[in-house]
Order: structure tokens, then C-alpha cells, then sequence
């Protein structure tokens, strides 16, 4: 069952999946939020929907919530896998770019940087 809206559909399925019409926003964005019990004035405000597009996605995850719950959750194993990779991918370069001398002349700000980490992590083991 799709929400209808001005006579045309509210959501629609794309390439990225169940998204708001007229929107590069999904049915999963706006899930996030659902799930954390944020206001739907506040959701719509952050992704700057309309009232009719904030009603029609609030309903059809309320009409179709096991679907679109099975969807969402494979959506957020896809998300962690892609974060996951790259992360893996990254490492070594993050790790030879760490390890890398500061440049000249930054001596100092670098010294204050690592002096205010260190201050940080003692601050946060307390």
C-alpha cells in the first residue's frame, strides 16, 4: 500500500530504495529517527519536508512495518559492512600518515595538539 499525495505516489521505489517522492531522502533516513523517538516536526525540519511528505513516509512505515523494517535492517548491515571496509582499507594509510614527522614550522602546534590528547584521555579514564 502506497500513501498518495496530490494525487500521485508518496513514495516510490528508486535505485537507492522506498524513497519520499520527489526527494533523494529514504524511507531508512527517516527511520533513524523513528526508531530514536525523535518528533516528526523535527524530522521533517532536518531533511526540510513538507507536511504531506512527513505524513506520507510516517505512514507507510506505519502500514508496512514489517517490510520496511526487514528492508532497514539490511540496510544497516550493508552500511556497516561498506564502513567496515574501508576502514580496513584506510589503516595503513591513516597509520603512515600519523606516523609521519610534522611539518617544518608546526612543531610547536603539534606538541600542544598531543599535550591536549593526552590531557583529554587522562580526563576521561577518571
Amino acid at each position: 500500500m502506497t500513501p498518495v499525495f496530490n494525487g500521485k505516489a508518496a513514495i516510490i521505489r528508486t535505485e537507492r530504495g522506498l524513497t519520499i517522492s520527489g526527494t533523494r531522502i529514504t524511507i531508512y533516513d527517516v527511520m533513524d529517527y523513528v526508531i530514536a523517538q525523535y518528533p516528526s516536526k523535527f524530522i521533517r525540519t532536518l531533511f526540510n519536508l513538507t507536511d504531506e511528505q512527513i505524513n506520507a513516509a510516517l505512514s507507510y512505515i506505519e502500514a508496512n512495518c514489517a517490510e520496511v523494517e526487514a528492508e532497514y535492517q539490511v540496510v544497516l548491515k550493508q552500511a556497516e559492512e561498506i564502513r567496515q571496509y574501508w576502514e580496513e582499507r584506510n589503516r595503513e594509510h591513516f597509520d603512515r600518515v600519523a606516523a609521519m614527522p610534522p611539518k617544518l614550522g608546526k612543531e610547536v602546534l603539534w606538541a600542544k595538539l598531543k599535550e591536549q590528547k593526552a590531557r583529554h584521555k587522562r580526563s576521561q579514564t577518571r
